[in-house]
């Protein structure tokens, strides 16, 4: 059973592939989204993967313990009968902010009511979505856009005041938007200062249909070659097109944690009790942070492709919660 939770949240720094192979379209190599929505999003086994690689980095020789703890035993080192699967569960991380260029203000954070109610949704599993702002009372339609009341990205209040791409969209002043921006900023942008006030000033609602649109045709396209390196000429058939998540998109990953498991032939009593979950996370965050905010996520890794900044929110206990998970 699920007894600790949190939340991470995920700041891309440079362009990041998070690749599902090959693709049907014209990009070759294309980004991992979701089948209902199109939204992209990374898959929670390449960010567990990076953490198990992460903490035991960190930990050192005395990575052990913790790390089979958190993500289990080797398989292929252990005898059957002592298989067990760690504490910690990574969840997928999802879009919440995707960065679209603006005439005025160089770019635009934008999001759309779906993303902020499902990811409203999502922070009951960490009892804050009592501290959520409310959204505004009516969704913008089809042209229309919802800044801050004090929008850096907008050109003039009303049509068209604001300019993403090539698109034109009118828009509505909301201190609802504001309020939204700023919880953003303190809560789950992994950056302050300057980025802060940018997110404060430059947060864009927009129709649910448009934001879609931007998360799909406005990623960012890298064609890359393969040279010979003899005559230094590309290699034949070694062209191709990647897709990547633009820097400065915040995503986020719910995790969770249950009690330390052990192998049947352990004790699990006394000095020897296996810890609890909120125990565990707690641990699992404070060696990440102490590695550093940053991650390398997807792949390109040699190209320096995937440099993430990351945030956790504090590790809650679900236990005698009404909301805990089995």
């Amino acid at each position: 059973m699920i007894t600790a939770t949190s939340m991470m949240y995920i700041y891309t720094e440079t362009p990041l592939h998070a690749g599902v192979g090959s693709g049907l379209s014209s990009v070759e190599l294309p980004i991992q989204r979701e089948r209902h929505t199109q939204y992209p999003m990374i898959q929670g086994s390449s960010i567990k993967g990076k953490l198990r690689a992460l903490i035991a980095m960190q930990a050192g020789s005395n990575s052990d313990g913790l790390v089979k703890a958190l993500f289990g035993h080797e398989r292929e080192t252990l005898e059957t009968d002592q298989f067990h699967a760690g504490a910690l569960i990574v969840g997928d991380a999802r879009i919440l902010l995707f960065p679209v260029r603006s005439l005025k203000g160089v770019f635009a954070y934008t999001t759309s009511f779906d993303v902020l109610e499902r990811f409203r949704k999502d922070l009951t599993y960490i009892h804050q979505e009592q501290t959520f702002p409310q959204l505004p009372p009516e969704r913008p339609m089809n042209g229309q856009a919802l800044v801050t009341e004090h929008s850096e990205v907008i050109t003039s209040e009303g049509k068209p005041g604001l300019l993403l791409e090539e698109f034109s969209f009118e828009v509505s002043k909301s201190q609802q938007v504001t309020n939204v921006a700023h919880w953003l900023a303190e809560h789950a942008l992994p950056l302050d200062g300057y980025w802060a006030d940018k997110l404060r000033s430059a947060l864009v609602v927009l129709p649910d249909d448009d934001f879609r649109d931007f998360v799909l045709y406005s990623t960012e396209l890298i064609t890359r070659i393969a040279l010979d390196q003899g005559t230094k000429t590309v290699r034949e058939g070694a062209l191709w097109t990647e897709e990547h998540l633009p820097a400065d998109t915040l995503l986020y990953a719910p995790i969770y944690a249950t009690n330390e498991r052990r192998p049947n032939n352990q004790p699990h009593a006394g000095n020897n009790a296996p810890r609890s979950g909120v125990e565990l996370l707690r641990e699992a965050q404070n060696r990440s942070l102490q590695a550093g905010p940053y991650l390398q996520l997807g792949g390109d890794e040699t190209v320096g492709r995937g440099f993430v900044k990351v945030r956790w929110s504090p590790a809650v206990s679900l236990i005698g919660s009404t909301t805990s998970k089995s």
